[in-house]
This record gives C-alpha cells, structure tokens and sequence, in this order.
C-alpha cells in the first residue's frame, strides 16, 4: 500500500496510533489490494472538519449467479484503528440506494461489526468480509428503472467521484416523536420532549393492555398544540424516535414470570412500531431496561444501532454535573453496566466541549474521584420527571444529529471482551442513525468484575424468557 506521498505521511502522523495504523493498513493491502488510500477532508455533523486517510475500491461480490463490484469509501478516523471506520457506498448518477437494514438513504453503511467494533478483534479485513456476505443477502444497490433498463437488480461496477460527508441531509421527514405508554413516565416523556426538543408532532398512543394507561385523559382536555393522543398505534407511523414507557406488571411470584408479561406486552407493540417506523430510533424506558431493551431488538428486526434503552443516561447525566459543578474537573463522565447496584462510573479523556471523546483506562487518580462523586450521587433515586429529562436528553441528540455521547443500554457484545449477546449501558454517540458505541477499555478489577456479574444475570434471565 502506498502512504509515501508528503501529504498521505503529514495526515498520518496525527493519528494517535501511528504505527498500529500503518499495520493495520499493510494487512487490508495483503487481502484486499483493490482498496487505495487518499487524503481527504471529513466533514461531521456539528460542521467541523478533519483532515484523514480513506480507502476507496470496489468490493467483489456475488448475486444471483452474476459478479458485481460494489464501491465503497471508508473514512478512517485519527483513532484508527481503536475505532471503527465511517463506511459509504458510492454511487453513480444512474444508479440508486436501496435502503435497508444495513444502508440508510446517503449510503451510510450500519452492520454489526461496526457497531460492536473491539480491536483487536475488530479488523477492516473482517468488515469487508462482512459487508461481502450483507450485500451478497441483499444488495444495496441498483439502476435506475428506464425504457432501455428495467433490470432493478443491475449492479455498479466502477467507482465514482461522488463525495459524500457526513453532514449530508437526512432523509426522515418531518421530526415527529411517538411515546408507546401514557402512565406517569409516558406523561414525565411527553412534557420534557415538548420543552426541550423542536419537534413538529408528538403522538401519545396509550397502550390497552399496559398498567400504565390513562394518563392521557388531560392531554386530551387542554388540546397541547402539536400534540396529537391516540390508542392506535397506526398514528405512530414515520416517526424519526419511537419511546416506550409502557409496562404490563402481573402479580406472579417470580421475578422471571413478572417480566414475563412485560414481554408478552412487547410482543403485540414492537413489531408493529418496527413495520411503521422502519427508520426510527426506538429508546426503550420499560423495566427491566436492559432485558427490555434486549427484547425489543430482538423482536423489531432492526438493526442494533436503533434499538436501545434508557439505560444510565440519568446517572450519567448527574455524574457529569457533580464532578463539573463540585470537584471542579470539567471532565465528562459516564455510568456504565446494568441499571442495578452493579453500575460502574468510567471518566473521558477529554473535556466537555469534545466532539469525539474516548473513555480513559482505569487509573489510580481517577478513581477516588469517580468515587467521590459517585458517593455524593446517592439517595437521589429515579423519578418520572427525572427519567423523562433523560429521555428527552437522549432524543434530542437524535432529533438534532447532534453526536452527543450518551450511556443508554446497547448491545454490549465484543465490547471489553464481553462475549456474550446481552444489552447493557454503554458510551455510545447519539445521532439520526442511532447509536455508535466508543471503544471498549480495561477496567479496574472491581469494576470489571461488576459488569462479568451484570452479563451473567440478564444473560440468565434472558434465557427464561419466551420472547
């Protein structure tokens, strides 16, 4: 792989990984020698820019018999190769992008090896590999219907000049909300949404079957303005965030069997809202969280990156403000894990006002901090309204773009070597496409050995649930 040229080795040696990165360049060149850096300048959704390295070549792949190459560009941020790559297709002008699972309307790819990114067991040879076997299932690219072509399975097979950045427009429409449950928190949801984000509707559907209905009786009487309450979930359509609040508790004996009914209840809502928001975010508030969470992407069918839970967004939130307000660090901070006594906080290495944060590796210094601050979080609990502020937080970011690091309960599988499919709360970037996690790092022991406790129960109880 070339990287000889002045402005290739000046752009490279700005990344904090220098060496690795060459290292992991020379392997992509080994297995996939059609894939050619260029410089370029990325541009993210805030509008800032970065100079970087990104690989461009076409990716060969079958379908249907026939051989196609389909052209890709990834950016390879200044972390590289600690974080994953910002993956495009290319198109050119007679050719259009199918969305799907796995592609929004830009050509942004979103695959699982992308979101549960852990090098060194994350690779971009192994992406590759992955995106062959995605496209093989369903390509994400085809041709224009004309009188001369109406073969809509017609692949690309050259690369363009397209430049596509992530500033780009997204292709949601209007910014309208749905919150599934009208009980208190549904309530506590639907007032913080109004205050805090723009949102050009926001749809209260009270679900029938949940214990939590019948808060939206007032709503109703005083007419909110862009407020519309409904009990058919029909209403809920095109949304850009689906909320669920909504919980079904039955007076069974065991904690399994009382779950148990919540997933039932899901069983008849998360469908149903995947099928008329196949493009929404969907932030999961039901109790359990995590398990809920877990259910919900298991039965919507799409992709991780749009399925998560409210998680410890709060805490977070709360920790973030004790160590900048009282302990004067001016860091962000996070609490990760499961929404339990078994939640641990992690600091950034970078302040505030960071656009790409990174999580630090445990420490000797910023542990008592973490600690202290931790402990002056006590007593504080998790109110509606406290809650519906988090809610509103997290779907902010996603209504603006705004890239905003929250922790909110993801797939945590091959982050920080967790091996096992369970949900819990993680950093993640918050955007229109949901959710991009920060690479995983070493924990203390005691922290560490927190979270091994957290996967081994939801993963436990997950396994006595009929979802």
């Amino acid at each position: 792989m070339d990287l000889s040229s002045e402005k290739k080795q000046r752009i490279l040696s700005k990344y904090k990984f220098h060496d690795v990165a060459i290292e992991e360049l020379q392997k992509i060149h080994r297995i996939y020698p059609g894939m050619k850096p260029y410089t370029g300048t990325y541009t993210f959704s805030d509008s800032t820019q970065k100079d970087l390295l990104k690989l461009i070549g076409n990716l060969p792949v079958k379908y249907e018999g026939r051989s196609y190459n389909f052209p890709i560009q990834l950016w390879l941020l200044d972390s590289f190769p600690f974080t994953p790559p910002i993956c495009f297709l290319r198109p050119t002008a007679n050719m259009v992008i199918r969305e799907g699972k796995h592609v929004d309307a830009r050509g942004r790819l979103f695959l699982p090896g992308l979101h549960n990114w852990d090098f060194p067991k994350s690779t971009v040879v192994g992406l590759l590999t992955e995106m062959v076997a995605k496209f093989e299932e369903d390509p994400p690219l085809s041709a224009k219907t004309t009188g001369e072509n109406k073969d809509p399975h017609e692949l690309l097979a050259f690369v363009s000049n397209l430049n596509i950045t992530e500033g780009g427009s997204s292709n949601h429409g209007k910014k309208k909300v749905s919150v599934i449950g009208g009980g208190d928190l549904g309530m506590a949801t639907v007032m913080s949404i109004l205050s805090k984000c723009q949102v050009d509707k926001l749809v209260l559907v009270d679900v029938a079957d949940s214990s939590t209905k019948g808060g939206s009786t007032d709503l109703e009487t005083f007419s909110l303005p862009k407020v519309e309450v409904s009990r058919d979930m029909l209403a809920s359509a095109n949304s850009m965030v689906v909320v669920v609040t909504a919980n079904s508790w039955s007076s069974e004996q065991s904690y399994a069997s009382v779950v148990q009914t919540n997933v039932d209840l899901y069983r008849g809502i998360i469908p149903n809202l995947a099928r008329l928001s196949p493009n929404a975010v969907m932030l999961i508030a039901s109790q359990p969280v995590d398990i809920m969470a877990h259910v919900a992407w298991r039965q919507s069918g799409l992709p991780p990156t749009r399925v998560i839970g409210a998680g410890c967004n709060l805490d977070s939130e709360r920790l973030s403000h004790v160590l900048d307000i009282n302990l004067n660090t001016h860091k962000q901070a996070w609490v990760i894990g499961e929404l339990s006594d078994n939640k641990v906080p992690v600091m950034s290495t970078s302040g505030l006002s960071s656009s790409v944060p990174e999580i630090a590796t445990a420490s000797s210094s910023t542990k008592p901090l973490l600690d202290r601050a931790f402990e002056m979080m006590k007593n504080r609990g998790q109110r509606s309204w406290s809650v519906g502020l988090s809610i509103a937080d997290i779907t902010n970011s996603v209504l603006t773009d705004k890239m905003k690091v929250h922790s909110v309960s993801t797939l945590a599988q091959g982050w920080g070597g967790i091996g096992t499919e369970v949900f819990l709360s993680l950093p993640c970037i918050m955007g229109s496409n949901g959710s991009t996690r920060l690479a995983g790092v070493s924990l203390g022991q005691e922290e560490d050995t927190k979270v091994r406790d957290s996967v081994t129960s939801l993963s436990n109880l997950m396994g006595q649930l009929k979802i």
